[in-house]
């Protein structure tokens, strides 16, 4: 049975729009939304967007399939394959939303959390594992994808971008830099210096804010007095809030400040309001400084959930859709477990190649003590 043949006979309660404005007050903060927690389809008036079934399948699959690489990473390492692991657990319609939002000659510059960004770039998965690994710096390359290396410094990415989007308009391209961040990263110094100098030089560059409002353990409200996308006020460049668990208003609002850029009219802050389900990296316990109940209240907007449930209602995907989907995740899965199980260990002395590019006698005195260091194994083994 065809999606299209199901579409006609079910009922599209979901399919249904509701005009955001006419919606009930409530404590939740405003935001950009264009689909509830409960899968119904909404209008904002600032932001349009019109998908086809194929489109909403395909933003549905890339979602479900980044939370599945995500949890196999995340067993990898309690198994002692991977050293660390930063999980994208609840994150999924921000950096997929965002994502597909991007051209191929756009620019982005991530963290060490954008699993989802990497995916819609067209980067192997396996490759983001290297680094965690220890077997590389990064096993990629950053021109291929025009998607850089992982970041670990907090914030320094956000200054990485803004020159970038400077170069890219003294050159007159037509495209765009992105930067993600979260909300620890939004009080790092760099990030308040990239937001001068993009504003000054009007520079087309996007700040994509995944708001999962825990830094580590230290919640947003100890950082800020207000909303994280007001910042964007100080510096002279507009900021939006936007549903960071609804892809489709990630979708819309990205595309927006992505295509603002390229006309020239400057940055945009995007505040992604969502929830770290998980811990911050492997070597955290957040039940040590969150409760119980603020994650199972974020649990009910799951963003791969709410997809599913107007997908169903809207007649667009049926049972053979999921069941197939679901055959893909478990076929990435064992890719990935067999792919990391097979990394070659790097050549010890690969950590001194390329730190200069043309040598230095400091390095070459570090390598020849390391050297020295090996040896004195091999001696003590005789």
């Amino acid at each position: 049975m065809t999606v299209e043949s199901t579409a006609a006979r079910k009922p599209r309660r979901s399919s249904k729009r509701v005009s955001a404005a006419k919606k009930p007050q409530s404590s939740e903060p405003q935001l950009v939304q264009l689909l509830t927690p409960e899968g119904e389809r909404v209008e904002h008036p600032d932001y349009e967007i019109d998908l086809t079934p194929d489109e909403l399948r395909g933003l549905y699959r890339d979602m479900v399939l980044t939370r599945r690489f995500d949890a196999e990473a995340t067993a990898l390492q309690r198994q002692g394959e991977l050293g660390l692991w930063a999980s994208l657990l609840g994150q999924e319609a921000a950096q997929i939303g965002s994502g597909r939002a991007l051209r191929d000659d756009d620019y982005v510059f991530p963290t060490y959390r954008e699993h989802g960004v990497a995916w819609c770039r067209g980067v192997d998965p396996t490759n983001l594992l290297g680094m965690f690994r220890g077997v590389n710096h990064g096993g990629w390359d950053p021109t291929t994808n025009n998607f850089h290396l992982y970041t670990i410094v907090i914030g320094s990415q956000t200054l990485h971008a803004t020159g970038y989007a400077m170069g890219v308009a003294k050159d007159g391209a037509d495209s765009a830099v992105i930067a993600y961040f979260g909300d620890g990263a939004s009080s790092q110094g760099d990030v308040a210096e990239s937001f001068t100098f993009s504003a000054v030089y009007n520079a087309p560059v996007v700040f994509f804010c995944q708001n999962n409002q825990w830094a580590i353990s230290e919640p947003t409200e100890k950082q800020t007095r207000v909303p994280l996308y007001q910042r964007a006020q100080g510096y002279g460049f507009p900021g939006v809030r936007v549903d960071g668990n609804d892809v489709l208003a990630c979708l819309a609002v990205t595309r927006s400040a992505l295509e603002r850029a390229r006309r020239g009219e400057g940055p945009t802050l995007v505040e992604a309001f969502t929830y770290r389900m998980g811990a911050h990296t492997t070597s955290d316990d957040p039940t040590k400084y969150r409760a119980d109940e603020e994650r199972q209240a974020w649990e009910a907007k799951d963003p791969i959930l709410r997809l599913r449930t107007y997908l169903e209602n809207a007649g667009h995907a049926d049972e053979a859709f999921f069941i197939s989907l679901e055959e893909e995740s478990e076929t990435l899965g064992k890719r990935v477990r067999e792919a990391v199980r097979a990394m070659p260990d790097p050549d010890h002395l690969a950590i001194f190649e390329n730190v200069y590019a043309d040598g230095h006698a400091l390095v070459d005195e570090e390598r020849a003590q390391f050297l020295a260091y090996q040896a004195s194994f091999a001696e003590e083994g005789n």
